[in-house]
């Protein structure tokens, strides 16, 4: 089975202006692109649906709380679930709007960050998630943490799931991502970036206490903010290909 390899993207001019966006399609597969909600512009996504298409790389929606000034990453305790759907699915269309000026065709939405920490373990969250790409287009795949709630709810409602797991993120030993609060959440080692996509590919990964954890995999990403992101998705990628060949 091919692993894909995704990353995060259209969210910070500075990674626009320095070449890093570029680059990094260089050595993923698919990547999400911020629609409005915690991140990006019109302006903004049509350079990224361009680069996507000349580099050859799928494209998806990366949908969020509405929190620009949260960059997405603070949990918005009094949301209106009617609201969020809405939200949600306005985000998406938008992509799909501007994709279909350059003849490019959505393939995923994946959520992006607090909106997809709670779908984790929150059933409601991942509910309104998969209805509001439903909503949109039912034949786009749903990108979710692996072995989480919100991968069996996308796909108790019909939707293609995508499973994946991060190679510069720390775990938990209940699975779940190590809080950004920590020193320790973010991997910025290519090397260590490597050897953690050699662990998943065998099925595991060791969480921060030493626990190993089973998961399997279709997908990997690579936060295109991470230091080192285009150093470690070119090792990630050259040990996947090394394990295909082996």
């Amino acid at each position: 089975m091919s692993i894909d390899i995704n990353s995060d993207m259209g969210e910070l001019n500075h990674l626009l202006a320095d070449g890093t966006y570029e680059k990094l399609m260089d050595h993923v597969t698919s990547i999400n692109v911020a629609c409005g909600g915690h991140a990006g512009d019109p302006e903004m996504m049509n350079v990224m649906v361009a680069l996507a298409k000349s580099k050859g790389v799928k494209l998806g929606a990366h949908p969020s709380f509405a929190d620009k000034e949260n960059f997405g990453r603070e949990v918005i305790e009094d949301f209106d679930p009617n609201e969020l759907l809405d939200s949600i699915r306005d985000q998406i269309e938008t992509l799909v709007d501007i994709a279909s000026e350059h003849e490019m065709e959505l393939t995923h939405v994946k959520p992006h960050g607090a909106l997809y920490n709670l779908a984790v373990n929150n059933e409601e969250i991942s509910q309104t998630i998969a209805e509001a790409i439903i909503d949109v287009n039912s034949s786009f795949k749903a990108v979710g943490l692996a072995g989480s709630k919100m991968i069996t709810v996308f796909d108790e409602l019909g939707l293609d799931v995508i499973s994946e797991s991060y190679v510069d993120r720390m775990y938990e030993a209940d699975g779940t991502l190590r809080s950004r609060k920590f020193d320790d959440a973010l991997i910025t080692d290519p090397e260590k970036a490597a050897n953690q996509m050699k662990s998943m590919l065998n099925g595991n990964i060791v969480a921060v206490d030493g626990t190993e954890l089973q998961v399997k995999i279709q997908s990997v990403c690579v936060h295109s903010d991470t230091p080192n992101a285009v150093e470690i998705a070119a090792a990630v990628k050259n040990q996947l290909d090394q394990s295909v060949s082996d």
